[in-house]
């Protein structure tokens, strides 16, 4: 028996169990501040009402929390799969991919929800950091956080991603994309520099959050499964 092979691994389990427990702790944590908001919106959401439930943000943050363990399910069987096809880091690939989905659509949902007619008008605005200034903190944190589940976790199920520009880049890109179809939509909200500015600094700064995660492209060829060579002659 290899006892140093042991005494090694039990550190990186331990790391992840403390981990996962913070991740947990941080989710209670913020279920528990927004309680109130939540439940306003509970008995339409679980009476599958589209108004008052995923019309509002209260709603599609609701939806999100229950969806959590529907989340970590799809996680656990595309692990499954792959480690039984002999995929190396199949749980982290897993995640990745999961959570860039369940992490990156309630909140392109909500950006994308009317913002009422008469209540913001809708423009163009293409003079940077003229905006920025206006925005409240909640409104600079919803933006920062738009993206921040895609810059996590790109970098680490794609290797040509693994960079901080690249990632910067993709928020951008992305972030483009939700503000012109608000404009081309005329969901009545304002289509800004500033929003693509934030949101793809967002996707930044989480992807530095993951770095030690990233995947490598020496780990590329391990999406694929582990063949056995075939016998000579």
């Amino acid at each position: 028996m290899n006892h140093n092979a042991s005494l090694s691994a039990l550190p990186r389990r331990a790391r992840r169990i403390v981990l996962l427990s913070l991740a947990i702790l941080g989710i209670a944590s913020a279920a528990f501040v927004v309680r109130r908001p939540l439940m306003m919106s509970a008995p339409m959401c679980m009476a599958g009402r589209w108004h008052g439930c995923f019309d509002t943000f209260n709603g599609v943050v609701l939806m999100t929390l229950v969806a959590l363990p529907l989340a970590a399910l799809v996680v656990w069987a595309l692990a499954r799969r792959r480690r039984a096809a002999g995929v190396t880091a199949a749980w982290r690939m897993s995640l990745a991919e999961v959570g860039m989905v369940h992490g990156t659509v309630p909140f392109i949902w909500m950006t994308m929800m009317p913002g009422g007619a008469g209540t913001v008008p809708a423009r163009v605005s293409l003079v940077p950091l003229r905006d920025l200034v206006t925005m409240g903190t909640g409104q600079i944190g919803g933006n920062l956080l738009i993206f921040a589940a895609l810059g996590f976790f790109a970098p680490m199920r794609f290797a040509a991603l693994a960079s901080v520009p690249r990632i910067l880049a993709l928020g951008a890109g992305c972030s483009v994309l939700v503000e012109t179809a608000q404009y081309v939509l005329r969901l009545d909200r304002v289509s800004s520099v500033d929003d693509v500015l934030v949101n793809a600094t967002g996707a930044a700064l989480a992807a530095m959050a993951s770095r030690r995660w990233w995947r490598t492209t020496a780990e590329a060829p391990s999406d694929q499964p582990h063949r056995a060579p075939a016998p000579a002659g």
